[in-house]
Order: C-alpha cells, then sequence, then structure tokens
C-alpha cells in the first residue's frame, strides 16, 4: 500500500496535470452548432446540437443536461459524449439554461410550469428533441436523455412527461420526479427529506404522461460522498421507476465492483435489466468519468469526477447503443452479493472524503478521491 508520503506526491503531480492534456482531449474546440428555431420554446432554452461528419439516417440521439453553473458544450464535452458520439455513431443535443430564468443556470426541475407534459423548459427539451429527429434524420425509436444534478431530476421529468419521446435514460445525482413544487421543497428533497414509498413516487411519474406509452429503461448514478443530493435520492428514483415497471422496490441482483456497487431490477419477461443503480464509494456531487485508457473519454472538471468508470459510456452500453465491455465486468464474474450499499458508503475512504469536503475545491476533492483509490482505500 502506498505511504502517505506516496499518496501526498501523487496528489501533486495529479494537480500539477489535471487541466493540460485530458481537459483538451475531453473539450474539443466548439464543436456544437446552434439551433435559434427549433420550435415552440416556452422554457426560454437555448438549443445545441452535434452530429459527428457522415452521421447516417437512423442513428440515435442522446439529449444531455447539464448541472447548475455549467454551460450545455463543456458539459457535453467534459462528460466524454462529444467524444463518444464520434466514436459510436450518434447525434448529441444539450439544451442550456437561461440565466435570466435562473441566475445558477439550474433547470427548474421542481416547478410545476416546466415540468409538466407541453409547458415551460419540459415542452423546449421536447421541442428541441424533435427538431434534431427531423434534421438529422434520426431513429425515433432509439433517444435517451441523461442530465447531472439538476439536469439529472431534469432528465427524470422528460423520462416521465414524454415516454412516447424517450426509450429511456440516465440520472445522474439527481432527483425523482415530482418531490418538490418549489425552492423551499426542492432544498428539502435535495437533502434526502422525502419519506415517500415507491408506490407514491411512482404514481406521481405515472401521472405526467396522460398519453401513457412506454415506461423507459433508466440507469441511476450516484456518489455515496455526495452533499449536495443526499444519495438516498438515488435509492428513491430507482424504487420510483421500478414500480412504474411493475417491479419489486429491492432489486433482483447486487454486486460490489471495486468501488461501487451496482443493482439491478430485471423484466420477469426475458430478464432483460430495465433499471440499474450504481452507487460510488468516496465520490462527490458530480459525473462519474474516466479520462483515461482505451475508454477514456471526457475531461476533469468542476462537477466533473475522475471515479474509474464512466457514467456515460456505461449508460450508452446499457441502452444498447455501445458494445460490451472486452472483459465481462467483475461484477459478472463474482457471486451473488447482499444488498452492498452500506458497503459503498462505508469506510476510511468515506470517513476522508467526509471531512475534506466543503473545505477544498472540487478538482482538489476529485484527486483526493482518486489518491485513495489508488492507495486500495475503500
Amino acid at each position: 500500500m502506498p505511504s502517505l508520503g506516496d499518496t501526498t506526491a501523487l496528489l501533486k503531480r495529479a494537480r500539477r496535470k489535471a487541466p493540460t492534456a485530458a481537459s483538451r482531449r475531453g473539450r474539443p474546440a466548439e464543436q456544437m452548432v446552434e439551433t435559434a428555431d427549433f420550435g415552440p420554446n416556452p422554457g426560454a432554452l437555448r438549443m445545441l446540437s452535434y452530429a459527428p461528419a457522415g452521421l447516417p439516417k437512423g442513428a440515435p440521439l442522446v439529449v444531455v443536461l447539464h448541472g447548475c453553473t455549467q454551460t450545455a458544450e463543456a458539459f457535453a464535452a467534459d462528460a466524454g459524449w462529444l467524444a463518444l458520439a464520434d466514436r459510436y455513431g450518434l447525434a448529441v443535443v444539450a439544451p442550456e439554461q437561461n440565466s435570466q430564468n435562473n441566475p445558477n443556470r439550474c433547470f427548474t426541475w421542481f416547478s410545476s410550469g416546466d415540468i409538466t407534459r407541453g409547458e415551460g423548459e419540459a415542452a423546449s427539451v421536447a421541442a428541441m428533441t424533435a427538431h434534431a429527429i427531423a434534421t438529422y434524420q434520426l431513429d425515433p425509436e432509439r433517444v435517451f436523455v441523461s442530465g447531472l444534478s439538476a439536469g439529472g431530476a431534469m432528465a427524470a421529468v422528460m423520462l416521465a412527461a414524454y415516454p412516447d419521446i424517450f426509450a429511456g435514460g440516465a440520472i445522474i445525482a439527481g432527483l425523482p420526479y415530482g418531490v418538490a413544487g418549489n425552492v423551499g421543497q426542492a432544498m428539502m428533497a435535495m437533502r434526502g427529506s422525502d419519506r415517500r414509498d415507491a408506490s407514491a413516487l411512482g404514481a406521481l411519474a405515472r401521472g405526467a404522461s396522460p398519453q401513457g406509452g412506454r415506461t423507459p429503461r433508466v440507469s441511476i448514478w450516484h456518489g455515496a460522498a455526495d452533499h449536495t443530493v443526499n444519495p438516498a435520492n438515488a435509492a428513491a428514483s430507482a424504487g420510483q421507476w421500478a414500480w412504474m415497471h411493475g417491479l419489486a422496490v429491492e432489486p433482483d441482483e447486487t454486486w460490489s465492483p471495486p468501488g461501487r456497487s451496482h443493482s439491478v431490477w430485471r423484466s420477469p419477461e426475458g430478464g432483460q435489466v430495465m433499471i440499474e443503480k450504481h452507487l460510488i464509494a468516496g465520490l462527490g456531487h458530480g459525473t462519474p468519468l474516466a479520462v483515461d485508457g482505451p475508454d477514456g473519454a471526457g475531461a476533469v472538471a468542476p462537477y466533473m469526477l475522475e471515479a474509474g468508470v464512466s457514467s456515460s459510456l456505461e449508460s450508452l452500453r446499457f441502452w444498447g447503443l455501445a458494445p460490451p465491455a472486452a472483459d465481462p465486468p467483475a461484477e459478472q464474474k463474482a457471486a451473488k452479493a447482499a444488498p452492498a450499499a452500506a458497503a459503498a458508503e462505508g469506510g476510511l475512504a468515506e470517513l476522508v472524503m467526509r471531512s475534506v469536503s466543503g473545505h477544498v475545491s472540487g478538482p482538489v476533492h476529485d484527486l483526493i478521491a482518486k489518491a485513495l483509490r489508488s492507495a486500495g482505500l475503500k
């Protein structure tokens, strides 16, 4: 095991090189194009999109929703979506919040006027999605949505209100649909104070789309050391969508890959995974990244956190838009384990990360977490 001195040296080296090669790799310069007129825009959002050169007809689409204080293009690049679009042949739409709507550029995931089908920001995202499908001649059956934090909560909005558009999604450090109706309730929900059970949460999501239709497949990601949006929201989101799919609240299987727990809920017909939940030990508030290696994508930045696993790439694999990993994941080689959330949340690393959270910048927080993982502490 590396000594404290070795770990400190690792932190210093990583800090010096953090903004260089990986950042340039993750953020190509201004690849996205803006569309001013994409149809009804009651939410006053900005539309940015990206399609690789030569993208064939019938390609899939991923809509990516940034978190507070972020911009659409920086988020799309830093989360790896632009690199993955080139790699796997898909289009990306990145809605951007207007600072006049919210000075911190947070999507308004808690306001009935913005999360109701046909209204506000939700309607704007739906309109730009439809515009992109028509413009790029994409496959309307392979449209997905992913978001971080407020964007993750807004991704849940789009999945609930527009299941006829979105076949699946990924909620990253987000919240269930419908748990807040104003700013005060939103802050309480972020702290994990909502105690509604899966049936009550599921009923909220079921009522969001009078049109009915399919129930999307959902991937849920959360850091166990997230002190901005309590990790209890990941379990609540899983319960909400399990109820929507008619599945039990408890997962069918839970494994413990290195540094995280991975739970899945399977369809009784055929055993397809309909919901998955990843809880990552020692990770704070942000998008989990893996910037190195042959599958690396994205760049470390505020709220974009090196975790040794890419939520963006793994979401593509979950949706069937990217091939599975070359080697079977460690969890597939292990026997079924009891629910491992406690293991992911506990340990020395978690205690260390709790002690520094709020006292260091986002990049330094991420470097400490990476050093602890390198030292083998879980």
